[in-house]
């Protein structure tokens, strides 16, 4: 094999090897660096802070530029928070409504056990998946925006998930199902035990 057109000395070598070190780091330090905001001028933490102007959630489209567009992006949080408990709600509301379908269908019947659960029909269980993919969805982006570690954002994340809760899940701690459950001590989904 003739190399007499590469110059392979251990002296180009290591120059070589800075060359690209000193380049990727006066890169990072520019911001271009993973976990720095790719360039965008983003301020992305993986540690605890309290960053509003140029911190960027999700991806660098989302980067706030005002205090304005950071106090919006803290109630579009909060409002996510609380959808996500409407979300709980209205899955536990439609399997109620399930239930009591169909034990008004078999309350005619004689020799019925009515407070015996049954599975759905195939077109109830599909809205009943679709309303767990939202919500699986809607949990999975409100996780995304905590991984930020911004503390604004968390903090509405908490407030949201207090104030679904007083909204939407504000039941009688006393009403009893015909199992003999209180409403408050069951699992979001009731139906089809």
């Amino acid at each position: 094999m003739d190399h007499s057109n590469h110059d392979m000395t251990p002296t180009s070598t290591i120059t070589s090897v800075i060359a690209t070190a000193t380049s990727t780091a006066a890169a990072a330090a520019a911001g271009g660096g993973h976990g720095h905001g790719g360039g965008t001028g983003c301020k992305i933490s993986m540690l605890w802070n309290w960053n509003t102007i140029d911190s960027c959630f999700i991806s660098s489209s989302w980067k706030i530029t005002s205090n304005q567009m950071f106090g919006g992006s803290c109630v579009g949080v909060l409002l996510l928070a609380i959808t996500m408990e409407a979300l709980r709600r209205l899955t536990k509301e439609y399997d109620r409504y399930l239930v009591k379908k169909h034990r008004e269908a078999l309350a005619g019947q004689h020799n019925v056990d009515v407070t015996q659960g049954y599975r759905p029909k195939i077109w109830e269980q599909a809205v009943r998946a679709a309303l767990h993919m939202v919500q699986f969805a809607v949990g999975y982006f409100i996780m995304l925006l905590a991984m930020y570690y911004n503390g604004y954002i968390i903090i509405c994340i908490f407030l949201g998930a207090y104030l679904g809760s007083f909204m939407f899940h504000w039941e009688p701690l006393g009403a009893r199902d015909a199992v003999g459950q209180t409403t408050a001590t069951k699992d979001p989904t009731l139906c089809c035990h």
